[in-house]
């Protein structure tokens, strides 16, 4: 098992949020201008593998080949884990197969299972070829399940012993165990068919007298999930009860299979939020380009903002309908973009916290209705407020067409700040009932609604109360 990590790299001033190892940047940098790797050694051995890791991510490509090359053998193999999946691609090509058959059978099996994701299936093959025989199997085992599923994400190492075990038995046994899990929280108490019948946390049973029956400390509550749940299910689970550690079990057997622990759900929840995030602005697949390469980064984000051009022309037809108005009234055409970007602005933030609620399941069907009538009334009040500026300023700029044209911006104000947190509710709703990602494709139909209805409501109000 993997040795424990140092702790994490202190931070210069307890006040900052940046990365502890930002300081560290230019020196490396100089140090590999210059060839002298020796000086980096006493710097980059104090460093935790996830502060490592940002180091790596921070250097451009040619310094984090360099450093690599340099490193080779030395380069800690917890790092592996805490990289960013671009990065890691990377840096799996520059290091030797020795080393990442070395890590794979070092690293807990869900970390070797996101690295042989990662590698090219022959290739991974072979590197498995060169582990022992128990992590061999734990990765292979692994792979069978779908990806983003329990079973991709369940560590194979725990602790289980008979219920009829006592507490002196328990840890003598741990003691005398050549390896144990690099961390665990529980002990998990099995019958004759290795089903999970009970847990005793390790606070409990370091209370406890050596005689104590494990049975007698043991908390029979338990609820086990199947390898085949998504992650996403899973992470929701620990968040919404406060779970530490879980068992995974067969469904068919219920045998015990592995554990998911909190520290691997984090991970969970972390990369669902990033990947609502991106997927609301477009970026196809919700993958992170910050490391990718340019063709690469532009070839993702085109795909969305050729969606993008098509659902535009709806917004130009409209406007198109109404050249002769404006035409003859070039000032209509100053005043669009207030009303157009107002709604699209007040749509975003309703979508956003929708999307968001329904990832984490507080917004369901049991409050939706609650919930869409007070974004309707919130954007109701915004929009009777931002029509008293909004049409207040334009009769005041443009006094020649007197109070009528504010009337026209106050009136597409309210029914497009009204529409925008109407769409911004039900557009992720309805994606949802269809079996969508509501983050995936809400924000291409809320900018086309708030465009058209904005363009629509002002051109068609102020033509007719301008007339």
């Amino acid at each position: 098992m993997p040795t424990s990590a140092p702790e994490p790299t202190e931070k210069v001033h307890s006040h900052q949020t940046a990365s502890p190892v930002e300081p560290l940047v230019e020196s490396v940098r100089r140090a590999i201008d210059s060839g002298d790797y020796q000086t980096l050694h006493p710097a980059l051995a104090t460093l935790h593998p996830a502060d490592f890791a940002d180091l790596l991510e921070y250097l451009d490509r040619d310094a984090r080949r360099s450093l690599l090359t340099a490193l080779q053998e030395t380069l800690p193999i917890a790092v592996l884990a805490e990289l960013d999946g671009g990065i890691r691609d990377e840096v799996l090509d520059l290091l030797p197969d020795r080393f990442l058959s070395q890590a794979l059978g070092q690293l807990d099996s869900d970390d070797a299972v996101d690295i042989v994701e990662d590698l090219d299936p022959r290739e991974a093959k072979s590197l498995l070829s060169q582990v022992e025989t128990g992590a061999r199997w734990a990765v292979e085992d692994a792979l069978r399940y779908p990806q983003y599923s329990a079973g991709r994400l369940m560590e194979r190492a725990f602790v289980a012993l008979p219920e009829g075990f006592q507490v002196g038995q328990a840890i003598d046994f741990m003691r005398d165990a050549e390896t144990l899990p690099s961390d665990f929280y529980v002990l998990y108490l099995v019958d004759t068919q290795f089903r999970p019948v009970g847990t005793v946390a390790l606070s409990r049973l370091m209370r406890a007298p050596r005689a104590t029956q494990l049975s007698a400390i043991a908390t029979r509550e338990i609820t086990s999930y199947p390898p085949e749940m998504d992650q996403e299910e899973l992470a929701y689970r620990f968040r919404q009860y406060g779970l530490v550690t879980v068992p995974i079990t067969d469904a068919r057997s219920g045998r015990l299979l592995g554990v998911v622990t909190v520290d691997d759900v984090v991970h969970v929840i972390d990369e669902e939020a990033e990947d609502d995030l991106l997927k609301l602005v477009g970026l196809a697949g919700g993958e992170s380009d910050m490391q990718e390469s340019l063709v690469v980064t532009a070839r993702s984000r085109f795909v969305w903002l050729f969606v993008n051009l098509l659902t535009a022309i709806a917004a130009a037809i409209v406007i198109f309908y109404f050249q002769d108005a404006i035409d003859e009234r070039a000032l209509l055409a100053v005043l669009l973009p207030i009303v157009a970007s107002m709604g699209g602005n007040a749509g975003t933030q309703t979508l956003a916290v929708a999307v968001r609620a329904l990832a984490t399941k507080t917004l369901a069907r049991a409050n939706a209705w609650r919930y869409v009538r007070k974004e309707a009334l919130v954007g109701l009040i915004n929009g009777i407020a931002f029509a008293l500026i909004a049409g207040a300023g334009a009769s005041l700029i443009f006094p020649d067409e007197g109070w009528l044209l504010g009337l026209a911006v106050a009136l597409a104000m309210v029914v497009n700040l009204l529409v925008a947190a109407l769409s911004g509710t039900l557009i992720p709703l309805t994606l949802q009932r269809l079996g969508v990602d509501p983050a995936n494709a809400s924000t291409v139909f809320l900018t086309t609604i708030t465009d058209v209805i904005g363009f629509l409501a002002f051109l068609g109000l102020a033509v007719w109360l301008l007339a």
